[in-house]
């Protein structure tokens, strides 16, 4: 298949990339590079060192004889958006290109507006391009867990459709609705829109649509990656951009406490990133037909409460574990059962947390370890004024500042 991976050069598109082209796909890279502004804007670097997308293009093929094929491209620049898929005619489309760090959409009113405007028209874009150019491409969005909110309802979350019983003068009638929204910032707020405009999209145009509820990515290889240093994956390690457990992992082979917000009982879907990749691949493979509502998976393998991946980390390394306030407006406590029966059923064998897979990443933290920052590893960025109030020392004593 000809592929356009939109946010290609990111954290999950560019092990993407390359798995899809290791199968054989001819895969051409979207992106208009906005993380890498990120990283100049905030200060901090990926944790590994990181050559221009050109560059890794250029090793990737040197490596395996596969071109990739680079465009540097804004989905807000509606009328590009259309001359691509003219020019492109992509069999599949893998849209990871939103600004997807839920800490960084609740910096300020700025970062609010920008992670708005970004990925709303991003999308959207994207979907009125596809109609008017006529495109019967397979769309694939990468999408969050955290579009279901974070409450205890003491039932698995189905993946994404609820069963539902509506009175009506005749009696009560059946039918199914997505799954209510509660998002907890303005990051998992943004993919919430999207799911409407896909519900519309699909009914009103008959666009081919699958929706990926994923849950928080750990880890730093895939079996891509590894074939040469200058193809590694970023690795976040900061407060905005980096998961919690790489964060774990990263504080622990540093000698820096563990920083557990709050009680440390919110429960979160994890994935390992070499599983994302995969399921993008059995995503693929399963498209819905023209007509069809959205297909919705929910793209996790486990559940863990923080406190426990945080003592799981601790008696790892022997690093000490520090709790601190919580930055974020959210439940001190909440349980998470979700479904994930379509992956399984499509053969995904999960990678779950294992003590192997956990100390490669504490290697790579202690391999690159002279390219972190300190002073970026605290998770600062409140989600209101009142909070921010609390919020504003690290573990180590020391005042930090968030930067905006």
């Amino acid at each position: 298949m000809r592929i356009a991976v939109l946010g290609g050069d990111g954290f999950v598109g560019w092990p993407t990339t390359l798995h899809l082209s290791n199968l054989g796909h001819e895969v051409h890279i979207v992106d208009n590079l906005s993380r890498r502004w990120i990283d100049t804007e905030l200060g901090v670097q990926s944790l590994t060192p990181m050559d221009s997308i050109q560059e890794r293009c250029r090793i990737w093929q040197k490596e395996t004889g596969n071109k990739l094929h680079f465009h540097l491209l804004d989905l807000r620049e509606y009328e590009r958006v259309k001359a691509f898929l003219i020019d492109q005619k992509p069999d599949a489309i893998i849209h990871f290109a939103e600004q997807r760090a839920a800490p960084y959409s609740m910096k300020s009113d700025r970062h609010k507006v920008y992670t708005v405007n970004n990925n709303v028209n991003a999308t959207h874009n994207l979907l009125a391009a596809m109609v008017e150019t006529g495109i019967d491409a397979h769309l694939v969005h990468l999408g969050t867990m955290g579009v279901y909110g974070y409450s205890s309802v003491g039932a698995p979350i189905p993946e994404g459709y609820l069963d539902v019983e509506i009175d009506t003068p005749t009696g009560k009638k059946g039918q199914q609705i997505l799954y209510p929204t509660k998002p907890g910032s303005v990051y998992h707020m943004t993919k919430s829109l999207d799911q409407i405009l896909f519900q519309f999209y699909a009914q009103n145009d008959g666009l081919r649509i699958t929706d990926l509820h994923q849950g928080i990515v750990w880890g730093t290889h895939t079996d891509q990656t590894r074939r040469h240093e200058q193809l590694i994956n970023r690795f976040d390690y900061d407060g905005d951009y980096g998961t919690v457990l790489n964060r774990f992992l990263i504080q622990a082979a540093i000698g820096y406490p563990l920083t557990v917000h709050g009680t440390g009982g919110q429960t979160r879907a994890f994935i390992h990133i070499q599983d994302c990749v995969r399921c993008i691949e059995l995503a693929l493979s399963d498209a819905p037909k023209a007509g069809d509502r959205v297909k919705i998976f929910n793209q996790m393998t486990e559940t863990h409460r923080v406190r426990d991946l945080a003592a799981l980390v601790a008696k790892l390394t022997g690093a000490e574990v520090k709790m601190l306030p919580n930055p974020r407006k959210e439940a001190a406590e909440n349980d998470l059962i979700v479904n994930n029966d379509q992956f399984r059923a499509l053969g995904l064998n999960p990678t779950t947390l294992a003590e192997g897979l956990l100390s490669e990443v504490v290697d790579v933290a202690k391999k690159y370890a002279h390219r972190i920052d300190r002073s970026r590893v605290p998770a600062v960025s409140a989600w209101t004024k009142d909070i921010a109030q609390r919020v504003d020392h690290d573990p180590e004593g020391k005042r930090l500042k968030s930067v905006s």
